[in-house]
């Protein structure tokens, strides 16, 4: 529908048009926010590594970003014991990393999990920007 440039009772507005015009450019450039997908640990001590990933996805959020963080959503209704229910999350996951600008690497005590290296391969190969963090959220080195 866009902004009239007359008022309501009909006259030629440019003044309101044009800061009109204005606020809605600017509340279109807020509205992006790039996908980047959570990658963290989450075998062995899953309840800490759950909050830590919920910490993690915050953390996105507050960098304007939205969060895709796979080991979140798939355990709610897969069972990551099971090994072919596990594959099948891992491959869910590698269909959203697809979707993905960045991907966010999140090391505790400067360790990756076997889980998080398919990850970190699969976007190397799709040529996605790989970001490095350690538990405090504080980008680092890739090493």
């Amino acid at each position: 529908m866009g902004i009239n440039r007359f008022n309501s009772e009909g006259y030629y507005d440019p003044t309101a048009y044009e800061a009109l015009t204005k606020i809605e450019a600017e509340a279109k450039k807020n509205t992006y926010r790039p996908i980047v997908f959570i990658c963290s640990a989450f075998a062995g001590d899953t309840e800490k590594n759950i909050r830590r990933a919920q910490r993690y996805s915050y953390f996105a959020v507050s960098r304007n970003c939205i969060p895709f963080a796979p080991h979140l959503l798939f355990p709610q209704f897969l069972d990551d014991e099971d090994k072919s229910q596990r594959e099948l999350g891992l491959f869910f996951g590698m269909v959203f990393l697809a979707k993905c600008k960045e991907v966010w690497v999140f090391k505790v005590c400067n360790k990756i999990s076997e889980g998080m290296v398919v990850e970190i391969e699969k976007a190397k190969q799709r040529k996605i920007p790989i970001r490095y963090f350690n538990e405090l959220c504080e980008e680092v080195d890739s090493i």
